[in-house]
């Protein structure tokens, strides 16, 4: 016997994902994880029982809900279920599959569409955070197709542009946790940064990186990936966010001097595998970084007066990601009034996902 659930699979930015509405999942956490883990088909390096794409950023769960903050449309609760570890985390969130939410809600009733356009305001509830997605709805219908492009996906689609309204600091209680610009740890100049991602920013040059590799070359290089990981379970207390040893954050970001234009290159452990381009949330914060006084990012990125810089290109494995920004310095303070970036979406399936009935029976209690 087999528990059929509604679900919707949807590429939201350069990630994967299995949409649902709350109100289709258990209630009790233990049991939707186990629910959600069936479904994807972890622990498995393939995944081959599942929907899982056998990597984390095909691995990832929306679960959408009524508003529960007085400013929001709809909730967002981000789940990433790893691939060969029986563990589903919301420990982080995830701007990707973000851009799928304002879609996925009007489709199912929660929002309605205007003509044109319709913002959908989303209480990101991993972060206690808002944004406001703009999706397009010509005859109160979404729209999919379009002519806007981002780098690490094929073709075009309709744009999504998405504004956070406050993230800085949402995860580790400040945009700079420790605060300072920054930080040495196990003779590494980092910047430890939250605005909507807890990321760790690093020289690649000090791990003896140029910086410039591929994702494979990175994750096949396992003292390096030992040395990232050592740091990154020392720098969990100091961005307040405890031992993180079985968490997906803080991200780890290698960065050098760009080289196609942008402000800065990055390379994201994200954090045990090698991410092919770079999360949103990411993206964010190595751009604030680089707007920073006195941080690693900041001097390697070189941008001068960003009083009117507008917006950050980050370079990463298969282009560029723009992050479109307003700060304000004050006395080497930086104050972040604005972030925000484009991003697309694709609805790919909808129907039912099977999951075996000794999971769950369906009944929610």
């Amino acid at each position: 016997m087999q528990t059929a659930i509604p679900c919707t699979i949807m590429r939201g930015g350069t990630s994967k994902g299995l949409y649902f509405l709350a109100a289709d999942l258990p209630t009790d956490v233990a049991t939707r994880d186990a629910v959600l883990l069936a479904a994807m088909g972890s622990p498995d390096a393939r995944q081959i029982d599942g929907l899982g794409g056998a990597h984390p950023l095909t691995s990832k769960v929306a679960v959408i809900s009524p508003p529960t903050h007085p400013g929001a449309d709809v909730d967002y609760l981000f789940l990433q279920v790893v691939v060969d570890k029986a563990e589903v985390s919301d420990s982080q969130n995830c701007g990707n599959l973000l851009a799928g939410v304002g879609p996925f809600a009007i489709e199912q009733g929660l929002v309605e569409a205007a003509e044109g356009t319709t913002d959908v305001r989303i209480f990101m509830r991993n972060t206690d955070s808002l944004a406001v997605a703009s999706i397009q709805t010509p005859g109160g219908r979404v729209r999919y197709d379009g002519e806007a492009r981002i780098d690490g996906v094929p073709g075009t689609a309709a744009p999504i542009p998405i504004d956070f309204l406050d993230v800085a600091g949402s995860s580790c209680g400040a945009l700079l946790p420790t605060g300072n610009a920054r930080d040495i740890v196990d003779g590494i100049a980092v910047t430890l940064i939250d605005n909507g991602m807890p990321v760790a920013v690093m020289r690649a040059a000090d791990f003896g990186k140029t910086g410039y590799e591929s994702p494979e070359a990175l994750e096949a290089d396992v003292a390096l990936k030992a040395r990232i990981e050592a740091i990154r379970l020392q720098i969990g207390p100091m961005m307040n966010l405890g031992d993180v040893t079985k968490k997906t954050v803080p991200k780890m970001c290698l960065v050098a001097p760009a080289q196609h234009g942008g402000a800065i290159c990055t390379r994201n452990f994200i954090p045990h595998r090698v991410h092919e381009a770079i999360g949103v949330f990411g993206a964010v914060s190595v751009a604030t970084a680089c707007v920073t006084p006195g941080s690693v990012a900041a001097e390697v990125a070189g941008l001068g007066d960003v009083a009117d810089l507008g917006s950050v290109e980050v370079e990463h494995p298969t282009g560029f990601f723009t992050v479109t920004m307003d700060v304000a310095i004050e006395d080497g303070a930086v104050s972040v009034r604005r972030s925000a970036l484009l991003r697309t979406a694709r609805k790919l399936m909808r129907g039912e996902v099977y999951v075996p009935a000794s999971v769950w029976d369906g009944r929610r209690l």
